[in-house]
C-alpha cells in the first residue's frame, strides 16, 4: 500500500479468492477506461439482426408481388430477417389452400438467397413465415 501511495497509483486487488490474494499497482481510472473502451469496441463489431414484415393478402396481383419481392431482396441483401405475413379477411378463411400456395411460391423464388427459419403457420387469421438471409 505504501508502494502505491509513493507511486500516487491505486492498488487494485485482481483475484481476491487466491491464496495469496493477488494485487496490482495501477491508476485505477486509466484501467476502468480501457476497460469500457474494449467493451465499446466488442459491441461495435456485434451483428444484429432486424425482423423485417412484408404482408400480403391470398388474392394478391402480380405486380403488387413482384414489388413484395423486391422489397424483399433488398431487405436480405441489408441483412435482415424478414417475416412474411398473410392476412385472411372474412370468406377467405375458407381457402386457406391459396395462402399456402402463395407462400410456397415465396419460399421457391428466394430459395437461393434465404432459407426458411419457421415454417408458414396459422395464427389466427394470420399465416406467418419467417425467412433468414443464406
Amino acid at each position: 500500500m505504501e508502494m502505491a501511495e509513493d507511486s500516487g497509483l491505486d492498488l487494485v486487488e485482481i483475484s481476491p479468492n487466491s491464496k495469496p490474494p493477488v494485487c496490482k499497482i495501477l491508476d485505477l481510472g486509466k484501467f476502468k477506461y480501457q476497460a469500457q473502451k474494449k467493451a465499446n469496441e466488442a459491441r461495435k463489431k456485434q451483428k444484429t439482426f432486424d425482423v423485417k414484415e412484408i404482408k400480403m393478402r391470398p388474392n394478391i396481383d402480380t405486380h403488387d408481388y413482384d414489388v413484395k419481392m423486391r422489397n424483399m431482396r433488398k431487405f436480405f441483401d441489408q441483412g435482415d430477417k424478414v417475416k412474411v405475413t398473410l392476412r385472411f379477411r372474412g370468406r377467405e378463411m375458407a381457402h386457406q389452400e391459396l395462402g399456402v400456395r402463395l407462400l410456397q411460391r415465396v419460399r421457391t423464388e428466394t430459395d437461393e438467397i434465404a432459407k426458411v427459419e419457421s415454417e408458414p403457420k396459422l395464427e389466427g387469421r394470420q399465416m406467418v413465415m419467417v425467412l433468414a438471409p443464406s
